[in-house]
């Protein structure tokens, strides 16, 4: 038997969704106050009292909260008001329109997190106007600047109004999106993401004229090796227990990858091997789950050089490294500068752009337990398993707190798998309306039976 969708629900959180996505909060400059204050107001009809807390001008947190007898663990409903740029002219639509098509809702922020805002404020009314007595307190915030790092954000609230946002569990993005295999949905649970490590790498040289280069010496040369260095190393593997689990249900859902999957289960060091015969099927997985089991360094920037006739005296570079659970930034940035040891280390300076460790969650929790048992009620031939974020999100935050944190935004690949990952901060981002009600009603089911 079905759990019941809550089809009631269907006219509002389209309204909701679309009226977000008007509100243009790119950021930078991020103007999320507009979108903060909306929301308090569509609360405040309800009785809610919110509260919204400014980290610097224009930059607006929106905090709101259902008080429970304190019998059951508190639990937060975060997610972020900020989007990312949207060029209009690459769009069949325009991107900041909200504009409902198709049985879709259409703008930037649709998936990326709009419509997990519009859910979990849902989510709220619908708590209250039920009378569902709490046993523990659930708390919603809706932040700023999630997509330039959170320090106006997420991150400023847990540094300056911690006891308001504070909880023993925290739902954010970052899974849910079931991915269809062999006939049935396999949904996903974020519980770790990898770590940032921004830095900037500055070669020495030494200038002169473009006609004798070998009288100077070329900071572009120096940094060629640099990059060749560290964009073709390839870290060790390493198995993490979110991975572990993941591929362990990958393999035994997907009937093509499951000799291979289970042979890098047991042999991480053939990792590559295992993933090169699997990406001639499927590039795009195989490649993401290589970005699953590795540090990854990636070179994003480059800029050098002053005339077409002076060799360069400096050359700057910027890399994007990703690290995993059980690795640090410091460690990493230690190993970096050892594989350049032979590049002239001394004419090399390093600066830290930004630095955010990893993160992980446990598996075995009330919480993760209740929204694998509430997918099958609803979708009762699917599987279940948690996801590593390659990227990052503000559950990094409350993690170092000591918080179980979980992204879990559930939907139906009611598009192509691969187009719904396109759209994320890409092209004609769009949602169905069927999943902004499918979402919403297994989101409210969880969080009313783990807090009654």
């Amino acid at each position: 038997m079905k759990a019941g969708l809550l089809k009631e629900t269907e006219d509002e959180i389209t309204t909701l969704l679309s009226d977000l996505i008007r509100i243009n909060t790119t950021n930078p400059p991020g103007n999320e106050t507009q979108a903060a204050k909306y929301l308090a107001e569509t609360l405040g009809k309800e009785g809610f009292k919110c509260e919204i807390l400014e980290s610097a001008p224009g930059r607006g947190n929106v905090i709101t909260r259902l008080k429970g007898t304190g019998e059951k663990p508190s639990l937060l409903l975060l997610s972020h008001l900020d989007v990312v740029a949207a060029n209009p002219k690459e769009w069949s639509v325009d991107p900041f329109s909200g504009l409902v098509k198709d049985g879709f809702v259409w703008g930037r922020g649709a998936i990326d997190m709009k419509s997990m805002t519009a859910m979990e404020v849902m989510v709220m009314k619908l708590l209250k106007r039920n009378n569902v007595k709490l046993k523990g307190d659930v708390i919603l915030a809706a932040t700023a600047d999630e997509e330039k790092g959170g320090e106006y954000g997420a991150g400023w609230l847990v540094r300056n109004y911690l006891e308001k946002v504070r909880a023993d569990y925290v739902i954010n993005e970052g899974g849910g999106q079931a991915v269809p295999m062999d006939g049935k949905n396999v949904f996903t649970i974020q519980t770790a993401e990898k770590g940032i490590l921004w830095f900037k790498v500055k070669a020495k040289g030494r200038p002169g004229h473009g006609s004798v280069p070998s009288a100077a010496d070329n900071a572009i040369l120096r940094m060629n090796r640099v990059v060749e260095r560290l964009g073709n190393y390839r870290a060790p593997m390493v198995l993490t227990p979110t991975v572990k689990q993941f591929l362990a249900v990958m393999a035994e859902e997907n009937a093509e990858a499951k000799q291979a999957l289970n042979i890098l289960l047991q042999n991480p060091n053939r990792g590559d091997e295992i993933l090169d015969m699997l990406a001639q099927k499927d590039k795009a997985m195989a490649e993401q789950f290589r970005a699953m089991l590795r540090m990854t360094i990636a070179p994003t920037i480059i800029y050098g050089g002053v005339k077409e006739n002076i060799i360069p005296s400096e050359c700057e570079a910027v890399f994007d490294c990703r690290i995993l659970p059980g690795q640090n930034t410091d460690e990493a940035l230690d190993h970096i500068k050892m594989l350049l040891r032979d590049v002239d280390l001394e004419k090399l300076e390093f600066e830290i752009i930004q630095a955010n460790e990893p993160s992980e969650s446990p598996l075995d929790t009330p919480l993760y337990g209740l929204m694998v048992e509430t997918l099958k009620e609803f979708e009762p031939n699917c599987t279940v398993a948690p996801i590593l974020l390659t990227g990052g999100t503000d559950s990094r935050f409350f993690r170092k707190l000591g918080a179980a944190c979980y992204g879990f935004q559930p939907a139906l690949s009611d598009l192509p798998y691969d187009e719904i990952l396109k759209m994320v901060h890409g092209i004609d981002e769009r949602i169905s309306i069927k999943n902004l009600v499918f979402g919403t009603s297994v989101l409210y089911n969880v969080v009313k039976h783990f807090l009654t």
